[in-house]
């Protein structure tokens, strides 16, 4: 998509917020108006051209056929797309009728959100459009808006349109949907200093992952391929692996079915990755709405490829009662069978600590791995992660145990260091994690290391926390050196990036308690020897007495008793009523004699 249009298309939609929403909404909500608008704008406007076909269709199925229930595949084929609206509006007609009567303008939305097929109903649901429809009803406000979004001086159909003046307004197309999805997201997160990063992942680490997960078995690529991603977000992942398997200009241009799966525990981004399914063409069931963490959703479901950028340093302490009972794991996803030092094999923990889940939606992707047998390439996952997941946890943790199953497994094909301050919500260092279950020969039971750090072209200007890209050419050289798959020192226009080869045994370690025999020195010297006979309590008072008595000690010291008290009292010594008596004991002198 041209990146002027890209940009005055949000600029517009942006626009819309200050223009009508300002005085009805906080800033921190105009996103709740404007995402599920531009959502019902694509849909309304994909649907229109066969609007005609739809009100037939219902027709024939109502009066002539008198069904009780619709058909949702005759009025899929009449639509074109595997949703349709019944209702005899569209937003254009909205707008065209309206009256000054707000009341009569929130009936008819209604009346068109209605009409929309179940799929889409659940997309409404999820953005609680009809209660913005009706505040913004109560406000007058909802006309303005609907005149916004109706314009045309913009285009979100994906035809070619004329504005006003004769201009000529390019299609947006699918992809081109999906980025102002996104730009819009970044935008109003950032205003709001909420977490974009949490929504989608930059698109050039996307496609750095499609070349590593693609590029070495482009030639051998299974007529039907499963894309799962258990962290969806608003769906980027998914959509641009398909794009770059499919696209007709690209290197692979596969011929194959691809089929999408994925899930996503936020409303608001799930609305979005279903809807934006839907335009694609896609099966929209394959989303699921939820915690990948709490509920397999897709128990028993094995997948060709598998990309995500799940959440890290985020915790799952609330999901651990889906997972663990005490101590005890209960998820079986989260269970590894390793063998101890003397090689007996155990089901053991692979649970990290509760702040950090991002390696459980790792194990989630371990346990749905293809075998090599059924579709001869295997599986092959690409996942990022910061720095936790390579350091965090001592040998016999959850963290390293999960490590350990990996690689003992031989699934860890490659970990790549990218550029810091590359993502919008956070500085820190990542790592895509490649992991496959059928190596190349020459890669079987080696690990590739590969540091582009360095590997980066600065922005004009910063967007969030992201003040770099990584660029096309950099790409191209982490994929040579990923392939070359040799120790090595290189660079591009400068900057440096270095690959080093490990075995898997270069990883493994065993923790183990060293308990030796205990160690103590004696030492005899007559003025230790000689503080023995006394109480040590006792002995700074006894060896006055001694020295002042001498062998009046053993036989009655009580007839002493002022005399010793006044001496204790003088110098400080301070003794209890029982240790007195003690003192003045012949019982105490006999035994210390």
């Amino acid at each position: 998509m041209n990146q002027a249009v890209h940009n005055k298309l949000v600029s517009f939609i942006w626009s819309i917020a200050d223009d009508c929403l300002r005085d009805v909404y906080v800033r921190g909500k105009y996103r709740d108006v404007i995402l599920p608008m531009v959502v019902l704008r694509r849909l309304d406007a994909l649907l229109e051209p066969t609007k005609d076909a739809v009100l037939e269709e219902l027709r024939f199925q109502q009066v002539e056929a008198g069904f009780t229930q619709l058909d949702d595949m005759g009025l899929q084929d009449a639509s074109g797309y595997v949703f349709y609206n019944t209702s005899r509006w569209t937003l254009q007609k909205l707008y065209d009728t309206a009256t000054n009567s707000s009341q009569m303008l929130e009936a008819n939305f209604a009346e068109y959100l209605n009409g929309f097929s179940k799929n889409v109903q659940e997309i409404i649901e999820k953005f609680k459009l009809k209660s913005q429809i009706k505040h913004m009803a109560s406000k007058d406000v909802l006309l303005d808006v609907l005149e916004k979004f109706t314009s045309s001086y913009i285009n979100l159909t994906d035809k070619e349109a004329l504005d006003p003046e004769g201009k000529k307004l390019p299609p947006l197309t699918n992809l081109g949907m999906g980025y102002v999805f996104e730009e819009l997201i970044r935008k109003f997160n950032e205003d709001n200093n909420e977490e974009a990063g949490e929504h989608f992942t930059p698109r050039e680490v996307i496609e750095l992952m499609t070349h590593i997960i693609f590029d070495s078995i482009k030639d051998n690529l299974p007529p039907v391929m499963t894309i799962y991603d258990p962290a969806c977000g608003s769906g980027g992942m998914l959509t641009e692996s398909q794009n770059f398997i499919k696209d007709e200009d690209g290197d692979i241009r596969a011929s194959g079915d691809v089929y999408l799966y994925g899930k996503e525990i936020n409303d608001e981004t799930y609305a979005i990755c279903k809807s934006d399914m839907m335009i694609k063409g896609n099966n929209p069931e394959n989303i699921k709405n939820g915690s990948t963490l709490s509920v397999d959703e897709f128990a028993g479901t094995k997948f060709d490829f598998m990309l995500s950028n799940p959440p890290y340093g985020k915790s799952w302490a609330s999901e651990q009662k889906y997972i663990k009972d005490g101590k005890e794991v209960i998820d079986s996803r989260f269970i590894v069978n390793l063998a101890d030092y003397w090689g007996d094999k155990s089901d053991c923990d692979a649970t990290p600590r509760s702040s950090d889940g991002q390696l459980l939606f790792l194990m989630e992707m371990v346990g749905k791995i293809k075998p090599a047998s059924s579709n001869g390439i295997g599986s092959r996952i690409a996942s990022v992660h910061n720095g936790s997941s390579l350091f965090t946890g001592d040998a016999g943790g959850g963290e390293s145990n999960i490590r350990r199953f990996i690689i003992e497994n031989d699934l860890l094909e490659a970990i790549i260091q990218l550029p810091n301050n590359l993502f919008y919500n956070t500085g820190i260092t990542t790592y895509i994690w490649l992991l496959s279950n059928n190596k190349a020969k020459n890669r079987k039971g080696k690990v590739q290391l590969i540091d582009a750090n360095d590997l980066y072209g600065k922005l004009r200007k910063n967007l969030g926390s992201k003040n770099c890209e990584i660029e096309s050419k950099h790409i191209s050289k982490i994929m040579e050196i990923y392939s070359r798959f040799e120790n090595c020192d290189n660079e591009i226009d400068g900057k440096k990036i270095s690959s080093k080869i490990f075995d898997n045994s270069d990883f493994g370690y065993y923790k183990v308690n060293i308990e030796r025999p205990k160690r103590l020195k004696a030492e005899f010297r007559d003025e230790l020897i000689e503080t023995l006979k006394y109480d040590k309590t006792l002995q700074e008072a006894m060896i006055w007495c001694e020295q002042e008595y001498k062998e009046k000690c053993s036989n009655d010291l009580s007839k002493h008793k002022k005399a010793i008290e006044e001496h204790l009292d003088k110098n400080g010594i301070e003794l209890n009523a029982k240790q007195l008596k003690s003192l003045l004991s012949k019982a105490l002198w006999k035994k210390h004699k």
